[in-house]
């Protein structure tokens, strides 16, 4: 099995453990994205979840689910009305259990699929490995806005490799997403992992570089945080470009939260 499911499966689990100490009031909490409840970033993890692991069974499988949400996207309707609609029925403690037992069914057949395969999707057909980073990134960063709301401290291990690899792979793509010219060569990243190990990214340079704790760099190019509100040193015109709309996740462009907007909220 790849280590990025066991990454995956593992991050499901601690943010299952965390979700399990809410009180039953902080489910309809409006949280800083979007005014999103938990309810409604479980429900949204767990929707794509199950869309995920019809991509797994093959584009005649995922062709209607891609379907419904393109329509429901046309007509207006959100991500969260979508959810809400699907998960209905489910109280929270209901759909707390049924996305933990779906996404460790998606980890487990993501794990024993051959990395060679290429699922479909939304944009581009993604390999495994891509695939299952998306599906952990999305689950990290969205528990990000209930820790937040709760003002609980969160503890993070070094399986944030995953997202912080993809925030400095898609430094080009984010201008480009933005039908933006790419401003220069990725700047030099170098990142203290919570182990205390440092990560490095592209070629060593003080003129160009974003320096500082892989946990905050993980958290600007998912959106949780605007970089201002981060200690991060960020030098240089290009690096200072790419932070200030940093967009390590696919979709349209999304401009990232205000500075102030974002951050414990107890």
């Amino acid at each position: 099995m790849l280590q990025v499911c066991v990454d995956f499966r593992d991050e499901v689990d601690e943010l299952h453990g965390f979700l399990r100490t809410l009180a039953p009031e902080d489910w309809e909490r409006e949280t800083q994205f979007m005014t999103w409840s938990p309810w409604d970033v479980v429900a949204h993890l767990h929707y794509f979840d199950l869309v995920s692991i019809s991509s797994l069974a093959g584009e005649e499988a995922f062709a209607p689910e891609r379907e419904a949400i393109f329509k429901g996207v046309a007509a207006g309707r959100t991500n969260k009305e979508m959810a809400r609609e699907r998960f209905a029925d489910l109280d929270a403690p209901a759909l707390l259990e049924a996305w933990r037992e779906a996404a460790h069914g998606l980890a487990e057949a993501l794990g024993a699929s051959d990395p060679k395969v290429r699922l479909p999707w939304f944009g581009p057909d993604m390999g495994i490995q891509m695939f299952t980073t998306a599906r952990y990134m999305e689950t990290w960063a969205h528990g990000q806005e209930i820790y937040d709301l709760v003002g609980a401290p969160r503890t993070h291990t070094d399986r944030i490799k995953n997202i912080a690899t993809i925030g400095v792979k898609t430094f080009g793509w984010t201008f480009i997403n933005r039908k933006q010219e790419v401003p220069g060569a990725p700047p030099y990243v170098r990142l203290v992992a919570p182990s205390g190990e440092v990560w490095e990214w592209n070629e060593a340079s003080d003129a160009e570089c974003v320096r500082g704790d892989a946990v905050d760099f993980c958290r600007v190019v998912t959106q949780g945080r605007n970089v201002a509100d981060t200690p991060l040193e960020v030098a240089g015109p290009v690096a200072t470009a790419w932070m200030e709309i940093a967009q390590c996740f696919a979709g349209g462009p999304v401009d990232p939260p205000a500075p102030g907007a974002r951050g414990p909220q107890r």
